[in-house]
């Protein structure tokens, strides 16, 4: 029990303006390097999260959006004034293009860009689409070794033949592997305990 005898507000002014891209990559790789990049040029998105084909399949499934059917994908804001938001996106779309996008897109309007959000913000709850279970690890890494730690997890996922989907705020290297298991098949419950301690 506690009684509040102060609080400190701090008011921070709503931004003029929110710029929106999704891009999709051959792999995590590609997207890895995309967010390294775009946080080593100094960039400080509003969002940026990745997300792995067994993610973009599950949000598929649950939201209906149109993504394809590709290794990963990320979606990113910018915000602040108008002409810095628009600056920044470019710059970042930019990368995005040069470190292998297969696709950039922009939404056209704000309910393009909420659908895009509606396809992330699905991602785990969507899961129960793909497996009967799952079990959700929350770990912070170096976003410079994004796509290294990915492709160990994959690896792991190969080894203990189970699958593993990845979604996560790739900005603050916060990552979230579900790895994915049915209880009704023997041995399988502990296969998947034993790879999210590996992972």
């Amino acid at each position: 029990l506690g009684i509040v005898t102060e609080v400190v507000l701090r008011i921070l002014r709503k931004p003029e303006a929110t710029r929106t891209f999704f891009a999709t990559f051959p792999s995590t790789d590609e997207a890895g390097l995309c967010v390294s990049e775009i946080i080593g040029t100094g960039i400080v998105p509003a969002a940026i999260e990745m997300m792995d084909r067994l993610a973009i399949q599950a949000a598929v499934a649950a939201t209906g959006v149109d993504w394809p059917d590709v290794g990963a994908a990320l979606l990113m804001d910018v915000d602040g004034c108008t002409a810095e938001a628009e600056h920044t996106s470019e710059v970042a779309v930019g990368i995005a293009r040069r470190t292998g996008a297969l696709e950039v897109r922009v939404p056209k309007n704000d309910d393009e860009r909420m659908l895009m959000w509606k396809g992330r913000k699905s991602a785990f709850a969507a899961m129960g689409r793909l497996s009967p279970n799952y079990i959700v690890q929350d770990g912070v890494i170096p976003r410079k070794d994004i796509a290294r730690v990915l492709s160990e997890i994959a690896r792991l996922s190969q080894e203990q033949g189970l699958r593993v989907a990845n979604v996560f705020h790739a900005g603050d290297g916060n990552l979230h592997p579900l790895v994915l298991y049915d209880a009704r098949v023997p041995g399988q419950e502990k296969a998947a305990e034993a790879l999210a301690g590996e992972i």
